[in-house]
Formats: C-alpha cells, structure tokens, sequence
C-alpha cells in the first residue's frame, strides 16, 4: 500500500467497503459520451410534466432573498404539511429529499451490533445507511418482487433497532395490502423504528395516501417518509419529509443539520402543496403512460412487474445490459437493476406520450437486432409517427 492509500484505513470500517449509491445516468453525460442531441430520461422517477405553475411562481418571488439564509426550521411548509395531514408540526422532520429522512434515522438509531431489516430487491439507500453507521443489515427474501412481511418479522430480534419498508417498493412497484402493513407495524416491539417509505404514495390513489397517517396516532415508533422529487416534480431542489410521533421528530431533528432545506426549495414545497391541479395532471399522465408503456411490453412479448408507482420493471429474460446500452446509443436512458439482484430487468420511468412513444421504438429496434426474443410489430397507435 502505498501512502495516499492509507487514508482508507483511517475511515470507520463501514465507510470502507462502502460502494456509493450510483443514480441514473443525467442527460447531459450521455451528450459528452457520445455526442448525442434530443435525449429523453427515462431513468430515475422523475415527473416528466417538471414542476407545476405555482411552484415556479414562488420560487421566482423568492428569488430576491436569497442572501439571506432559509428559515432553519421551515415553519411555512411545516404548517402547511401539518394542515394537510391534520398532524401537529412537532410531528414533521424536513430533509433534504426523503432520502436525507432515512439518513437521519440510522444515524440517531443505530450503532455496531445492532440490526437493520429490510427485504431483498429494496431500495438501495437501506443497506448504505445501515453500512455507513456500522450496523448489520438483515435481508429477508422477496415474495413475487415485494415484501415478504411474515418473513420480516421472522428476523425481527431484540438488536433490532430499524424496519425499512418501501410502500410502493422502488425499484419493483410493488404495493401491500393495508391491513397487512398495520397488523405488522403492530406486531413490531417498542423497541424497533418501522420506517415507512412513501415517496410514490401519490400515485396509488384512493384513500391509501391518508391510511398510514393514521397509524401515528398509535404506532410511536413508526416513521413516515414522503417527497416533493416524484409526483411534485421537485427533485432538483431536493426537499422530502418525516412525519412520526413527536418524540422520534425531535430525535431526528437534532441530528439534522441546520438549513438542510434552501430558500427556494421550502418556498416551492409549500406551493406545490395547494397545486391540486399539476398533481392531478400528473396522476392522470402517469396511469395513461402505464397503460400504454405495458400494452408495449405485451406487443413486445414482454413480462413486466405491475407497478403502483411512476416506473414499471420489464423483464428481458437475459442480462439487461446489453439492451440497456443499446437504448442510450439510441438516445434513451433507462435503469438498469443489477444491483437490486435482478438483472435481467429495466426500470422505465412513465413519461409523456411522446418519450413513451419514443421509448417502445427504440426498445423494438434494439431487440429486434439482438434478435433473442419475439418482436412483434407495434400497432398504430404505440408506433411513432414520422
């Protein structure tokens, strides 16, 4: 070893053989790598309306401010949140996007020896945390793609401190069943935090978005986590929230660091919530998108995981690699999902009409040059037009 290389050695042994999380593929690295022009990004969940009209108008209004600092304790969105889920603000944790939420929590609940359950093919974010901070991350096999609850419940132990559970799960789309996921935060003892992950809650519809809320009025240990970077369409200010008992609030605030939330990123958040109408048109975009996107898949001779979420897995039943950079030498970025042990799957974002319509040529272009699996030909209405 040489001496630059010592440095490793002095960093806590979690961090060591930590593998970073890596995001999708941005745009503007695929025009370097390959001089391309009209990419479309079909790879990290993004809403492809952007930002609604009210978001964009108080962050212009905000503009002016910015040599000042943001309020440290975001009151405005906070009361905001707190009036939509008819919870107290003592209740709510702001985060630098969700993601920040999750972060949070290990850091304030764990410690080496202690234990992390969560299921295979879940969101990446969980084993990194519970690596960083050096605890023992415990694995419960899936159950058709999703959560396998009784599993996890089966490796609950006395060391455990942290429950993750993705609802809807990234990267598989899949949804529990409400009953299900209350009868097993109830069977949970006081001394573990079940960490519910609803950053696609707004895209299940129905009552779902509210049923959990609920449950904080009797389930001390539970932590919500939710988003303003997928159906609000904010993911570049990167703003998220926890709500949960006052008592895990005020745990995970003070290890949060102060201004974590900038200025325009509050003032958008607190906007977006009264844009009934941009959530709704991107609710409305989503199930068109899904539908049309699937009937694709099925023209394609295709399997596919169905989805409550803004993305859908497809199954190429062989290493998606391949496939994966045949679509970005044709302009399109997907996901692909290797490192979640499937490999033989692509995430796909829903788009609009267009980029979906864009997407489903491509792939029937690449797969019929592979030439590995049946390609049948798109009807009229799936096909590109020009």
């Amino acid at each position: 070893m040489n001496n630059t290389d010592k440095i490793y050695n002095l960093a806590v042994s979690g961090v060591q053989k930590l593998i970073p999380y890596t995001p999708g593929k941005p745009i503007e690295e695929l025009e370097r790598e390959l001089g391309l022009s009209n990419i479309i990004k079909l790879a990290s969940n993004e809403n492809p309306l952007g930002p609604g009209k009210k978001a964009l108008a108080a962050i212009q209004a905000t503009l002016k401010d910015l040599a000042l600092y943001p309020d440290g304790n975001g009151f405005n969105l906070k009361s905001a949140l707190a009036e939509k889920y008819a919870v107290d603000m003592s209740q709510i944790t702001l985060g630098n996007g969700s993601n920040e939420i999750l972060e949070l929590v290990a850091r304030a609940f764990l410690t080496p020896g202690l234990e992390v359950v969560f299921s295979q093919h879940a969101f990446a974010v969980y084993p990194i945390v519970t690596q960083a901070v050096g605890a023992t991350a415990v694995v419960a096999p899936a159950l058709n793609y999703g959560h396998d609850l009784d599993a996890m419940l089966q490796r609950v132990t006395d060391k455990t401190r942290l429950v993750f559970i993705a609802n809807p799960n990234n990267p598989t789309g899949t949804l529990l069943n409400h009953a299900d996921l209350e009868a097993f935060i109830g069977a949970l003892p006081d001394t573990c935090v079940c960490v519910l992950d609803e950053a696609y809650c707004e895209f299940v519809g129905g009552q779902s978005e509210d049923n959990s809320i609920a449950w904080l009025k009797k389930y001390p240990n539970l932590l919500i986590t939710r988003t303003f970077s997928k159906a609000y369409g904010l993911a570049g200010l990167r703003i998220g929230y926890g709500l949960s008992s006052p008592q895990l609030a005020d745990i995970l605030n003070r290890v949060r660091q102060p201004f974590n939330n900038n200025m325009l990123a509050l003032a958008a958040a607190e906007a977006a919530l009264t844009d009934v109408e941009h959530l709704q048109n991107t609710i409305t975009v989503n199930a068109q998108g899904m539908q049309f996107i699937t009937e694709g898949f099925k023209n394609l001779g295709l399997g596919w995981i169905p989805s409550a979420g803004n993305f859908v897995l497809v199954d190429l039943k062989q290493p998606a690699m391949p496939t994966y950079e045949a679509l970005l030498r044709k302009g399109v970025i997907v996901r692909p999902v290797g490192v979640y042990e499937l490999p033989n799957h692509l995430r796909i974002t829903i788009g609009t009409q267009a980029e979906n319509q864009l997407f489903l040529q491509a792939l029937t272009e690449v797969l019929g040059r592979i030439g590995s699996l049946p390609i049948a030909t798109l009807p009229p209405s799936l096909a590109v037009a020009g």
